[in-house]
């Protein structure tokens, strides 16, 4: 717990603070003028004046959704199907071009572990000199190149396994012996358990890292009853590597390149340390400058130095999605329009709306927080404010500060659909 990938992991960290606030007017005013995109969204914006995070807090947050429809409208009128997002083009500067689902193209950069993920790998426990077996996607989406990036970059060795062929993947580890394994957790399972079923040990296979999808407790102590220490990295295929579990086993750890906020989801607003809300994210990376990226995931910032020894922020890890917008009586209503009506009221903290009913017999009540002395006047008022925002009637129920559960829920929808 004392192996670290590189000084910057261990720093003071009002000294990395200091780095990343210097760096980032620079990015800003990089974005601005290199990608279109952020040309039209940041174009009121002096980025010398973003030196501070209460600076970056007040530029909009774009959001995967955006992306999308930016990179839709683009494709249609000018041929660019980055949408304007992407500062460099076609050639030596962009290798690789992949396709997320919707599809949302994103590219790839020609610097060495573009995706930032060598760190991750490290505090995984995988090491230069040694083998790893790949069962990410080489296809349409990044993951399987993010990897093997990272691992080229860490000195590693790949074998890209890919997806399916289950029996093949046992004969590979089998005959190959790689130290470890990246990939979901759900396909490593699958390969462990054809392995016992074909009577194939395998040995060799004692790390791996995961992403793509949930790594519970259960299912990290199910690997290591099998001698496999199992960690979590957190990445998307917009931002490469945004943090990654140590063997301390409490969060994870953020990359020490980009810029992390927690906000209250449907705003930009970022939420105190320990409040569940959305994570939004802001690069380092020249080639595709991120400016608040609202990722759509939920998480809290945990407290604390991590016991591993890294100085760097920690988060609880994927808690849900932030992006909880919910048809009511036909009518689309959304995080944003929830705090549209509590900006309205500063003395309001905190609120959810809670959808029950059952089909076609809708009902809605936004529960808000406050300590205000006059409850039934706010509450009139308040219902005024949710039929003026969301063309919707709906109840008001009045609550002590600290009665909503700390979740990151601004819309629950509790209704029946049997």
């Amino acid at each position: 717990m004392t192996d670290y990938f590189d000084t910057l992991e261990t720093r003071d960290p009002a000294a990395r603070e200091t780095a990343l606030m210097a760096a980032l007017p620079a990015q800003v005013a990089h974005a601005r003028a290199s990608s279109p995109a952020f040309g039209q969204i940041l174009q009121n914006t002096n980025p010398a004046v973003v030196t501070s995070r209460r600076a970056l807090a007040a530029l909009p947050v774009t959001r995967k959704h955006e992306l999308l429809e930016r990179q839709q409208a683009s494709r249609a009128l000018v041929g660019d199907v980055f949408g304007g997002f992407s500062a460099v083009g076609y050639g030596a500067r962009m290798p690789r071009v992949f396709a997320s689902p919707g599809p949302i193209y994103e590219p790839e950069g020609a610097t060495k572990d573009y995706w930032r993920m060598a760190r991750a790998m490290f505090a995984a426990g995988f090491r230069a000199g040694e083998l790893i077996h790949n069962s990410f996607s080489y296809h349409f989406v990044p993951a399987g190149s993010m990897m093997e990036s990272g691992a080229h970059a860490l000195g590693c060795t790949v074998f890209p396994g890919g997806t399916g062929q289950t029996e093949q993947q046992v004969q590979a580890m089998r005959e190959l012996q790689p130290a470890g394994y990246i990939g979901t957790p759900s396909f490593l399972k699958i390969i462990v358990d054809k392995a016992l079923e074909m009577g194939v040990a395998l040995p060799s296979v004692k790390k791996a890292m995961f992403g793509g999808e949930a790594f519970p407790p259960s299912l990290r102590d199910w690997f290591a009853e099998r001698g496999i220490a199992g960690y979590q990295c957190y990445a998307t295929a917009d931002l490469g590597s945004i943090a990654y579990e140590t063997a301390a086993r409490e969060g994870l750890v953020l990359d020490e390149n980009v810029i992390v906020e927690i906000v209250r989801p449907g705003t930009g607003d970022p939420v105190a340390d320990g409040e569940v809300g959305e994570v939004v994210v802001t690069t380092l990376n020249p080639d595709y400058p991120l400016i608040r990226f609202g990722t759509g995931d939920l998480s809290a910032v945990l407290s604390g130095p991590c016991p591993s020894g890294r100085t760097n922020t920690r988060i609880k890890g994927w808690l849900g999605r932030a992006d909880q917008t919910t048809k009511i009586r036909g009518m689309f209503v959304h995080p944003g329009q929830v705090a549209d009506i509590i900006k309205r009221f500063p003395e309001v903290t905190r609120a959810r709306l809670v959808v029950t009913g059952e089909m076609a017999n809708d009902a809605m009540t936004l529960q808000v927080e406050t300590a205000c002395s006059g409850p039934d006047a706010l509450a009139a008022k308040i219902g005024e404010a949710i039929r003026d925002v969301t063309k919707l009637r709906g109840a008001v129920e009045i609550l002590l500060p600290g009665s909503l559960p700390n979740d990151g829920k601004v819309i629950e929808d509790a209704r029946s659909y049997r």
